[in-house]
């Protein structure tokens, strides 16, 4: 074919693929399902009869695809909101998901007579939650920081630890010795860590120091570090997945310049993996293999929603002060998506007996409960109680170096529900050395007043000193969320 023709057809599928994001936003729905449907559309069985079955192809562009998916969801994960979830969130990703794995495998064994590595395989497949899908719903739903927090961190750090066991399982000759696949899975999660704070810490002390000819490199850097450290990590066989996530991270959260503009562009990165992964995984997918495996994938995905999920997540949070009301939501949000697809590939390439049938029965459940789950979570988040109707967005702030002078200049755009509607400048109560040096308002930019009033829509330009930038930007979100008498309701900045 063409390179025209190739051309055409990929820009109209990624362009078909950003309609069905608005109409799985309607829905309240993860766009993957989308995704897999046009893959499906324009597969074997479809009108255009695109015959794709390399697995070993798409089980590296899939692991590629999550990487870049992991990267940025670290790079938009609010540090601030997940911080006081990470311990519960660890636990839940490790101790509960091999929890998971034995509740669902052992059982699978019996119900839908699997080989007992096929049933692990299978379950360990199914017991990540997918990042891609747990982002793209709940950040829609005004819901805690801590809930929101711990179920973003969970789904960035299972990842890891279940590719570790996915591995290990398909690539043993016999059965995997307890010891030596524990000893391995805790030195490449704490490598992987421990490599993805150096890498990110590194990276941006680098981008703080160093002024790039333009703004768009910066974007560009921070994504390759991320990228750099998988690989890094993995070359010590180390957990690269871990490593990316936590490096994404650590420079996602760090004060550097263009952060915005770094997100934004993270996240139209994210987007195109996401859509070429599932019309890809879409692709693989043979419709005729489908259909029989439906009996299977709803036992097996009846016994992970009602049973694994809950008893796991139940287990591995002892400890930690979590209401039932925020577990119970927490467990009907363990969304799957494409993490278990791929892990699916994995045995097929190392031709396990049984795994074209596993990757069928995955492949039903991801589609089937999802379906199930994301559009009921809104209803969820009500009957547990967790709906919060304050919730107003969040600053969105630009940030550009002036080397010279030691200071940074602050872009503030003011959302149409935020407080800071009304209040005069000299009432931020900005820090000594932190300055409100021009407003844009309707198209037309002025010097304010100590007595000038902001206004919905309205773009701030501060000028701040690196010393007082952090705490400027604080009491900024501060004013945003109480308005002018922030500090009476204990919002001084903090």
């Amino acid at each position: 074919m063409q390179l025209d023709i190739w051309l055409l057809l990929g820009a109209t599928l990624v362009l078909s693929a950003i309609v069905a994001v608005r109409l799985s936003h309607r829905a309240g729905l993860p766009t993957l399902l989308a995704y897999m449907g046009l893959g499906l559309f324009i597969g074997e069985s479809g009108p255009l009869h695109i015959d794709f079955d390399n697995v070993a192809l798409a089980e590296t562009l899939g692991l590629a695809a999550l990487v870049l998916i992991l990267a940025e969801g670290g790079l938009t994960t609010n540090w601030r909101h997940v911080r006081s979830s990470v311990p519960a969130a660890i636990s839940v990703a490790t101790i509960g998901t091999l929890l998971s794995i034995v509740i669902v495998a052992l059982p699978a064994i019996w119900l839908i007579g699997l080989d007992w590595r096929v049933a692990f395989l299978l379950a360990a497949a199914l017991a990540p939650t997918d990042a891609a899908a747990v982002f793209s719903v709940l950040r829609r739903l005004p819901l805690p920081s801590r809930v929101t927090g711990l179920l973003e961190a969970e789904s960035g750090f299972n990842d890891a630890p279940v590719v570790i066991v996915v591995i290990a399982l398909a690539t043993a000759e016999g059965v995997p010795n307890l010891l030596e696949l524990s000893a391995m899975l805790v030195y490449e999660l704490v490598v992987g860590t421990l490599m993805g704070i150096a890498i990110g810490w590194l990276g941006a002390q680098a981008l703080r120091r160093v002024a790039l000819p333009a703004s768009g490199l910066y974007p560009i850097a921070v994504l390759s570090m991320s990228i750099g450290a998988y690989g890094a990590t993995s070359l010590m066989h180390a957990s690269g997945f871990a490593a990316v996530y936590v490096s994404a991270l650590v420079l996602g959260n760090a004060r550097l310049p263009h952060r915005p503009a770094t997100r934004g562009f993270a996240e139209g990165v994210g987007w195109l993996a996401q859509i070429g992964l599932f019309v890809m995984l879409g692709l693989l997918a043979s419709p005729g293999d489908l259909p029989g495996q439906i009996i299977p994938a709803l036992v097996i995905g009846s016994l992970l929603l009602f049973v694994a999920r809950p008893l796991s997540l139940l287990i591995s949070t002892v400890g930690f002060r979590i209401p039932l009301g925020e577990r119970i939501f927490m467990s009907w949000a363990g969304l799957r998506g494409a993490v278990p697809i791929v892990l699916a590939t994995i045995p097929m390439v190392e031709e396990i007996p049984d795994s074209d049938r596993s990757f069928a029965i995955i492949f039903n459940i991801v589609v089937v409960f999802t379906l199930l789950q994301a559009p009921t979570l809104p209803l969820a988040a009500r009957l547990c109680r967790l709906e919060r109707d304050d919730a107003t967005r969040e600053l969105d702030v630009e940030a550009a170096p002036l080397e010279e002078l030691h200071a940074d200049l602050l872009e503030v755009r003011i959302p149409d529900d935020s407080l800071l509607n009304g209040v005069e400048i000299f009432e931020l109560r900005l820090p000594a050395g932190a300055s409100v040096t021009l407003v844009v308002r309707d198209g037309s930019s002025f010097v304010p007043e100590p007595t000038t009033p902001l206004h919905s829509g309205d773009t701030l330009l501060v000028v701040t000193t690196e010393e007082v930038r952090e705490v400027a930007e604080r009491r900024l979100r501060a004013v945003s969320r109480r308005g002018k008498l922030a500090g009476w309701f204990g919002e001084t900045g903090a």
